[in-house]
């Protein structure tokens, strides 16, 4: 099956205030953001017409930038008015949207104080970001070779463009070697997350998930915290040893492209998805569609 490059497609993508033909949205080969990760972005799912937690990603995406050192020249209100537009736009009542802010072509050094800052929000259909034969049985994970970042190396607070160089890097290796994603351990040699959602293990009934003090604090992550909460399940967040993985019997992972995803192996270790990853995927998917819950 041949891929339908992203650069020449039918649509229309929101670009600095004004809405542009999808293949006319573009920018220089010298941007600043391109040569050295001076970019932030966000990750958004759509259902039903809805947004799920779209003013929640759209301050993240504010306080990426301010981490990054830059200001976005709209206010969270006009990111999530044209973030509801382009989707409209578009055509879509359920699909992925992609808002990120970079710096221009104005100044080619390190330091770019005077580049203007850019900002576009495309989207489109995206019914599952792993197969869906892999996500009813559970993914396999490979381990990463790379490391999330320590705090004070790094804005490791922020959804940046150049923190996901070591992901894309770590899925391909995975991948090459038949694997659905990595496992990725922080700076200290603790279980931090897979390359793009967060992770949960469980033993003995409890749910357990790294203290996210180097990665993102995922906005999908804090929803299924209140999920399994509510259901009645005791989560512990905590730093969590590499050694453990033989101990827990399930396992499963989150994030806006994700959802929620049991994994049925990391590495040699095995997994089977039971009553806590399946009732959890299940909730998160009847919350985002606004349908009952049995909780």
């Amino acid at each position: 099956m041949s891929l339908v490059p992203f650069d020449d497609r039918d649509g229309w993508i929101w670009l600095d205030g004004e809405f542009v033909p999808w293949r006319e949205a573009q920018v220089h080969v010298l941007t600043h953001g391109l040569h050295y990760g001076s970019a932030v972005f966000e990750g958004e799912r759509m259902y039903g017409g809805e947004i799920y937690l779209l003013t929640e990603h759209t301050k993240r995406l504010f306080r990426s930038a301010e981490l990054l050192d830059f200001e976005i020249p709209f206010t969270v209100e006009e990111i999530d008015a044209a973030s509801i537009e382009v989707c409209k736009r578009n055509g879509l009542t359920d699909g992925y949207i992609r808002p990120i802010a970079w710096r221009g072509s104005e100044v080619m050094g390190v330091s770019a104080q005077a580049s203007k800052i850019h900002v576009a929000i495309a989207a489109w259909e995206w019914p599952s970001y792993f197969k869906p034969e892999e996500k009813a049985k559970g993914i396999r994970l490979g381990r990463a070779k790379f490391r999330r970042p320590a705090p004070d190396t790094a804005p490791v607070e922020s959804k940046a463009a150049g923190l996901y160089m070591i992901c894309t890097v770590s899925k391909h290796a995975a991948e090459r070697e038949g694997y659905a994603d990595a496992l990725m351990l922080d700076y200290r040699g603790y279980v931090a997350e897979a390359t793009g959602a967060n992770i949960f293990m469980v033993r003995d009934g409890v749910i357990h998930t790294p203290t996210p003090d180097c990665f993102l604090n995922g906005l999908t992550r804090q929803s299924v915290i209140k999920l399994a909460k509510k259901r009645g399940f005791e989560v512990v967040e905590r730093h969590i040893l590499e050694e453990e993985l033989p101990t827990f019997s399930e396992v499963f992972i989150c994030g806006s492209a994700a959802e929620v995803t049991p994994v049925a192996e990391i590495g040699e270790f095995t997994y089977r998805p039971g009553n806590i990853s399946l009732s959890l995927m299940d909730d998160y998917a009847r919350m985002v569609r606004r349908q009952p819950m049995d909780i």
